[in-house]
């Protein structure tokens, strides 16, 4: 793994990027149910937590009857409904990975991104760089929330996400070691892959916009890169689905990075699929995920 000063080093040259990760004391979560329903095999919570004053987040929080100490914070793509697309209640569903978990005995926390689902906020008019530091610090929070769950365990918390979730899973498990074990689907590529190298996608308010503002939005000129994020997480176990037909995500720049992050990796902690699917996150890779997930916590 690298060491614990290229860690800082990476932590560092990322918040030059999205801003830097809030150092202020967390205080209360005050959680909020707002509405409660039931399925067979979970229960379901909407709920709010206070991320920090002034701000609550909404999320859904999947409450299994037979608990097995896992948790996995559940992180949504970009979609209109946010949240209730992994919860199962809206949206595409090859992408209820909530509801799949918890169906598996997990508890599972799906909150919504800044202005996603239901939830207004602008980062920048409160003082953060990026839409990408404000939707970590809530999704550091969304921890705390798992770990005050009755019946998680500190230590078998992951995190799981498609597109915009995979590559913030990525993100957050770089900032919050709580992070024991992720599922990153859709969510990376190589900078210089990422479509040709243009990445004025990543640079809108709902992400960072410094790439454009310091970086001119090229590879060349980036402080960070996703192969070198991939290899900080060693030895964390990590499951990437990475479709060969992903528009968004250039596959032969994920293989790339794998193959830089195989050498901090040993055993197989590190997992890559490449299904022959676009921009999708298939039955039989997700079920391969979830096993993953249920191995390493």
């Amino acid at each position: 793994m690298l060491a614990a000063a290229g860690r800082r080093s990476l932590r560092a040259r990322m918040e030059e990027v999205m801003g830097e990760f809030p150092s202020r004391p967390r205080g209360p979560l005050d959680v909020q149910i707002t509405k409660r329903s039931q399925t067979e095999s979970y229960e379901i919570r909407h709920i709010n937590y206070l991320s920090e004053p002034g701000d609550r987040v909404p999320a859904i929080l999947l409450i299994p009857q037979r608990q097995n100490g896992r948790a996995a914070l559940c992180l949504h793509q970009t979609t209109k409904v946010g949240k209730a697309e992994p919860a199962g209640l809206a949206g595409n569903p090859d992408l209820r990975y909530a509801a799949e978990l918890a169906e598996r005995g997990f508890v599972s926390l799906s909150p919504d991104y800044p202005n996603f689902g239901e939830y207004t906020f602008d980062p920048y008019a409160h003082g953060y760089a990026s839409a990408t530091m404000k939707g970590l610090w809530n999704h550091s929070r969304a921890v705390d929330v798992l770990e005050a769950t009755p019946g998680v365990s500190r230590r078998r918390i992951g995190c799981i996400g498609h597109s915009l979730g995979g590559h913030n899973t990525l993100f957050l498990a770089a900032f919050d070691h709580r992070i024991r074990a992720m599922v990153t689907s859709c969510g990376f590529t190589a900078f210089a892959r990422y479509y040709g190298g243009d990445l004025k996608g990543w640079s809108h308010k709902g992400y960072m916009p410094r790439i454009a503002e310091r970086y001119g939005a090229r590879p060349d000129r980036m402080p960070f890169d996703f192969p070198e994020l991939i290899a900080s997480l060693a030895p964390r176990p990590l499951f990437v689905n990475a479709p060969l037909r992903d528009a968004n995500f250039d596959v032969e720049g994920v293989r790339e990075c794998i193959a830089q992050a195989n050498k901090r990796y040993r055993g197989d902690r590190l997992q890559a699929r490449y299904p022959d699917a676009a921009h999708s996150f298939p039955s039989e890779v997700r079920s391969e995920a979830y096993g993953f997930l249920e191995r390493w916590l």
